[in-house]
């Protein structure tokens, strides 16, 4: 009996210490829980901007449509018209609202008539005037700003040989002021300075179609090449001299686009205007070739895009062993989880 009595503060000074170690140890020997960390949300990833960029080259201009039919019957539908020369006029009426049907119909409707206004007073070239206010007509009389796609016409300041962009105002007059080319078409003159054709200092404006915006350009180059045969006249070979010197400096503004469609007008003269037709049909044949590559650049453009915007999982810091070897539950120091 005795030696109960006496066991009964050795077990309650037990007893004590027991609890206190529990109370160290949190008190529970099963993990402490562990907070979920929410779901990153993925940034949204930016659409892709499809610019075209429309090269000048006088009556082959018509091949412009029949490679923006082809886009249109693919589902690529450019946001951003930028135009030199016969490429401003194709893409004003294009960034006014105007399908590739309208367009063709149009073209075909086309008296030559209807925007050759010669000036007798100035030997013999073309005014622009009757150019300037039949795009007016067709676009509805609306400034560019105003236009249902973002448009740019790209032109050469006479005065300082500076290409020129124009991105506000008449768009008839910025159009003439594009397509004049020398010697053929009088200087236009807007405000104190004077323009002609677009086509001097960027003959397919990639680089205006960037300006606005595009991330995506698609350049057609109609532009006249040289066929390796000596033109035997000296107007013949000023004309292949200029022709020489405008593919040299297009070669490096077709550079930064990143396809280039160069529809097969060689052959079309700039005047042959009654080659219209073919060349709308040698448009849709470029384009409808380049088709698979620029599905496939789009295609990895959208991917690297989406790659891009996907959020990253957050780097866990390794777990340092608790300075009791889990025997209290603890699996890890209370620092290393603020590691």
């Amino acid at each position: 009996m005795s030696l109960r009595v006496r066991s009964l503060p050795f077990l309650a000074a037990f007893t004590l210490t027991a609890l206190l170690a529990a109370c160290a140890s949190g008190g529970d020997s099963r993990p402490a829980p562990e907070a979920i960390a929410p779901m990153p949300v993925p940034a949204p990833v930016k659409p892709i901007r499809i610019g075209i960029a429309l090269g000048g080259g006088a009556a082959k201009g018509f091949a412009h449509i029949g490679v923006i039919k082809m886009l249109e019957a693919n589902g690529i539908v450019p946001d951003v018209v930028a135009g030199t020369s016969a490429g401003s006029v194709v893409g004003s009426l294009y960034a006014s609202g105007m399908d590739a049907f309208q367009m063709q119909k149009t073209a075909f409707g086309l008296d030559e008539a209807q925007i050759r206004d010669v000036s007798l007073f100035s030997g013999g070239v073309v005014k622009g005037q009757a150019l300037q206010d039949y795009v007016n007509q067709l676009v509805g009389n609306r400034p560019i700003e105003r236009m249902k796609k973002p448009f740019a016409a790209v032109s050469t300041q006479l005065e300082t040989g500076e290409r020129t962009v124009f991105v506000r105002g008449n768009t008839g007059q910025a159009v003439r002021a594009s397509s004049s080319i020398p010697g053929v078409f009088e200087p236009v003159t807007i405000g104190q300075k004077h323009y002609v054709d677009g086509g001097v200092v960027s003959p397919v404006p990639v680089d205006a179609a960037r300006q606005l915006g595009a991330d995506f350009v698609i350049a057609v180059d109609i532009s006249t090449k040289v066929d390796g045969t000596n033109p035997g006249s000296l107007l013949g070979t000023v004309n292949q001299s200029i022709t020489i010197m405008g593919q040299k400096l297009g070669q490096q503004e077709l550079a930064r686009a990143n396809i280039v469609i160069r529809p097969r007008v060689n052959d079309i003269g700039p005047a042959d205007f009654e080659q219209r037709n073919n060349a709308i049909m040698e448009g849709e044949r470029a384009a409808l070739a380049a088709m698979p590559q620029i599905r496939a650049q789009l295609a990895k453009l959208r991917a690297d895009r989406i790659a891009a915007a996907k959020p990253r999982e957050p780097v866990k810091a390794p777990c340092k062993p608790g300075r009791f070897g889990g025997l209290f539950g603890n699996k890890c120091d209370d620092d290393s989880k603020n590691d």
